[in-house]
């Protein structure tokens, strides 16, 4: 039986809500991964019914939380769903022992209680009961609210940026302590993110969300490595983007870099753009090689600027077109070329990704901005 499955739709103002997607497996960890604005919190929302979408349904394991044209939309006690904010949202009075058997199932106080004093145990906060979420550390309450949620006995579990508010080694632990929470929970779980390395770390599938509307759901090594539209290349951390159209069987014009580039992929029908990560290029100085000598897919470029990171080299080089493309690589790797003033660079076939964009005009302007902010970086040659 699917875990979850959502099929709804929400006007606010201006924005329109459109999601669908299904959890399939008890054990999946399925990522809401987008911007800020996007509409993966209200998608929460409207799950754990606290927001009502205008149509379509939700089920959550076979039991119907919403359906507009039934006129069912249970409240939020009644859904069975954990709900984990990005603030935690727990009672500033109580301790820890009250937060945690606030959420309690049980139809007894005495169960309820013993249901809050296992979570208690099972979150390590054993000797915190009578402490407030004043006197706690982020992890800690986090671990609080966690205990809170599963003391409930929810079938789903519901995560908002939970790492939002943390940086360094804190975050790092609680993420891992987080993921082991997940893995042993025996239901589905729906984590939001606009941190696409999170979201590789930790979930098994993922739905971007672009201006309110989602694309197809597919696993964290799919998006990575073959995304097919431009919402989903750009979120998963791919700098390098052109409007594009076929040019042949395999064959894609690069309007904006000036060239024709052959894939190895599959080509969708209405593709309008075109992505190559950073790191993927294979680069040689012009001095060297002429790029007709190299093949296919050699694209001659200037180098504009060459900026230290703390760990490689990123090289913005302009292309015939004069769009700029960012190139990363190992230190020694660009020390070895000379850092010459000419580049050449060679993306093989299967590194060119065709993608489809729904809404051309406001990501061609994103793209444009991305090239020239970063085209006037710091820490330049």
């Amino acid at each position: 039986m699917t875990v979850l499955e959502v099929d709804i739709t929400k006007r606010l103002g201006s924005f329109s809500l459109d999601v669908s997607f299904s959890i399939e497996r008890p054990d999946e960890i399925m990522a809401l991964l987008g911007p800020s604005g996007c509409g993966k919190s209200m998608t929460l929302k409207c799950i754990a019914g606290i927001e009502r979408p205008d149509a379509g349904r939700i089920v959550l394991g076979g039991r119907t939380l919403f359906d507009s044209s039934a006129h069912i939309n249970l409240p939020p006690q009644q859904r069975h769903v954990g709900y984990l904010f990005q603030s935690y949202a727990l009672f500033p009075t109580m301790t820890v022992e009250q937060n945690v058997r606030a959420g309690a199932a049980g139809s007894t106080r005495e169960e309820r209680a013993e249901r809050a004093a296992r979570e208690i145990a099972a979150m390590r906060l054993g000797g915190l009961e009578h402490h407030k979420p004043a006197q706690l550390s982020g992890g800690q309450q986090q671990r609080c609210a966690m205990a809170r949620i599963l003391a409930s006995n929810p079938k789903l579990i519901l995560l908002d940026e939970p790492f939002s508010a943390l940086d360094g080694y804190l975050r790092w632990q609680l993420e891992l302590e987080l993921t082991d929470v997940l893995r042993g929970f025996p239901g589905g779980a729906v984590y939001v993110s606009h941190n696409r390395d999170e979201v590789y770390r930790m979930c098994d599938t993922v739905c971007v969300l672009d201006c309110g509307r989602s694309d197809a759901k597919v696993s964290v090594h799919e998006l990575f490595a073959s995304p097919a539209t431009l919402a989903a290349a750009l979120i998963s951390g791919c700098k390098n983007v052109s409007r594009a159209h076929v040019a042949g069987p395999g064959l894609l014009a690069c309007e904006d870099w000036g060239v024709a580039l052959r894939t190895s992929l599959p080509v969708p029908e209405g593709v309008t753009h075109v992505g190559i990560r950073a790191h993927y290029f294979e680069a040689h100085a012009a001095g060297d090689v002429a790029a007709g000598a190299l093949g296919g897919n050699a694209i001659p470029c200037t180098v504009e600027r060459v900026i230290d990171s703390t760990f490689s080299t990123i090289v913005m080089a302009r292309t015939p077109g004069g769009a700029l493309l960012r190139y990363e690589c190992e230190k020694g790797a660009w020390a070895a070329l000379g850092n010459p003033a000419q580049l050449v660079l060679v993306a093989p076939p299967q590194t060119v990704m065709p993608l489809v964009s729904a809404s051309n005009d406001k990501m061609n302007d994103t793209i444009a901005m991305d090239n020239e902010e970063i085209g006037g970086a710091s820490h330049a040659r």
